[in-house]
């Protein structure tokens, strides 16, 4: 028994370390990416899969970069936004009025969804509608939410709230 509670803890040590290094080299990734390129990436990094975002600082210049995100799709989809939506996605902070396809851009992926962004549509994602923009779903923050309200595609707003501790519960929060 003693044996097994020590090799448990080890392997979680070890899980720990791999994953503390593994955030270091992609930290590090974008930090030798020139000013231009690291806004380009974080332009895209919420629409990105983790495979995708790997891909792009793998490659070896700009010119490479710039092309890998036309190769799958992303350049094509950010270009696709109206004027408006592409200031808000640079920007980094959503508007009212801006199209649901743009708040994937700053915001990243609900965290779950109710209804159809066409028509009429409910989406949620975990954390303070202040940190989205820097990080997206924050897993780690299930007290707070922020609910976003969508009319026939475009964002009418959003409100803010601590989830009550019935609520943590269903939501798998601390």
């Amino acid at each position: 028994m003693r044996y097994d509670r020590q090799l448990w803890c080890w392997a979680s040590v070890l899980l720990g370390a791999v994953l503390v290094l593994t955030g270091c080299a992609y930290d590090n990734a974008v930090r030798q990416l020139s000013l231009a390129e690291q806004a380009e990436f974080y332009v895209y990094r919420k629409v990105m899969t983790a495979a995708q975002a790997r891909a792009y600082l793998a490659k070896a210049s700009a010119i490479e970069r710039t092309a890998y995100l036309r190769e799958v799709g992303l350049a094509q989809r950010f270009e696709a936004l109206e004027p408006f939506d592409r200031a808000a996605v640079q920007s980094g902070v959503p508007h009212v009025g801006m199209s649901a396809e743009a708040l994937y851009f700053v915001w990243g992926e609900p965290y779950y969804t109710e209804g159809e962004a066409q028509r009429s549509a409910h989406w949620h994602y975990l954390g303070s509608s202040l940190a989205l923009g820097a990080s997206g779903n924050q897993y780690s923050n299930a007290g707070n939410r922020v609910d976003v309200y969508i009319v026939a595609g475009r964002i009418v707003g959003w409100v803010d709230y601590a989830l009550s501790t019935n609520e943590q519960d269903d939501w798998g929060g601390p």
